[in-house]
């Protein structure tokens, strides 16, 4: 069974379980975020972004564009890191001809830093994460007009006028909507602190527990619980979806540590992307 949390205004369904599979979907964003397992409800969207190749964030690629032709849907456009994308394609090539059918895909290769237009003035920026292979993160932003305070009293038909006479009254903004942050180093956090001014950041928490200290996560090029807690009063935004935890530890067991674990100002505001109670999937 999938979880699915509601986060802002965001809804975040899929699975997650570190080392074993991730593959998210954010339908409001028409994205889906790593395939480590193809889910056939994911096959509609048309947005797949990869964070990086290690199996449980990549290796159900291929099947999910198997479950896409069986449904009409044409390629996708996969966005992953740059250094990765001969491989990737290369890796499709070989299913096609295992499979005698297109594994046709749009890739989008991007560097950290590189802002890509998604429409409808939606655009995700790439930004660099911390782990031994090429990795990226991805911030989803808008970009909306505002009007200057100096104009805010001026009576919307004024507005107007002073518009199609030319005048400038506005300034682009971006507002920073979702964050996806996965297998890194909590230095992320440092590294690209607007992460934290999201209005909701995903964000991997591999280690809950005393069982692994912080220093055991970083030499796993992952983020421990601790990490989170430690920057507790920088989180500005409205809900912090917590992911990608160890199969060591248990869903239920999962939930009550970082209930007790986390100060109460910030825990009003995570959300557990783990199932309430029983066992992981699979």
């Amino acid at each position: 069974m999938l979880t699915e949390v509601q986060a802002g205004p965001y809804t975040v369904r899929g699975i997650s379980v570190g080392g074993v599979y991730t593959s998210l979907q954010v339908p409001e964003l028409d994205s889906v975020l790593d395939v480590g397992v193809p889910i056939r409800s994911f096959a509609g969207t048309d947005r797949i972004f990869l964070s990086h190749a290690h199996p449980d964030h990549a290796s159900g690629l291929g099947s999910l564009l198997g479950i896409r032709r069986l449904i009409g849907k044409g390629a996708p456009h996969v966005f992953l890191p740059a250094e990765i994308e001969a491989n990737v394609q290369e890796a499709l090539a070989v299913l096609s001809r295992l499979h005698h059918t297109s594994m046709e895909v749009h890739t989008v290769p991007l560097r950290p830093g590189d802002v890509h237009a998604l429409g409808h003035g939606l655009f995700v920026r790439a930004f660099r994460t911390h782990h031994p292979v090429p990795s990226l993160g991805y911030q989803f932003l808008r970009r909306i007009s505002k009007l200057r305070p100096e104009h805010r009293g001026l009576p919307p038909p004024e507005i107007a006028r002073r518009r199609q006479a030319g005048e400038d009254l506005f300034d682009e903004v971006e507002r920073l909507e979702l964050a996806y942050a996965t297998d890194t180093l909590a230095r992320v956090l440092d590294t690209e602190p607007s992460l934290l001014d999201s209005r909701v950041l995903i964000l991997e928490c591999t280690f809950v527990d005393s069982r692994h200290t912080v220093q055991d996560a970083q030499e796993r090029w992952h983020l421990h619980l601790d990490e989170v807690a430690a920057r507790a009063e920088r989180f500005t935004g409205e809900a912090l979806v917590l992911m990608h935890f160890s199969q060591s530890h248990g869903p239920e067991e999962v939930q009550a540590t970082i209930r007790a674990r986390l100060p109460p100002s910030l825990y009003e505001r995570v959300r557990v992307f783990a199932p309430a109670s029983g066992r992981w999937f699979g």
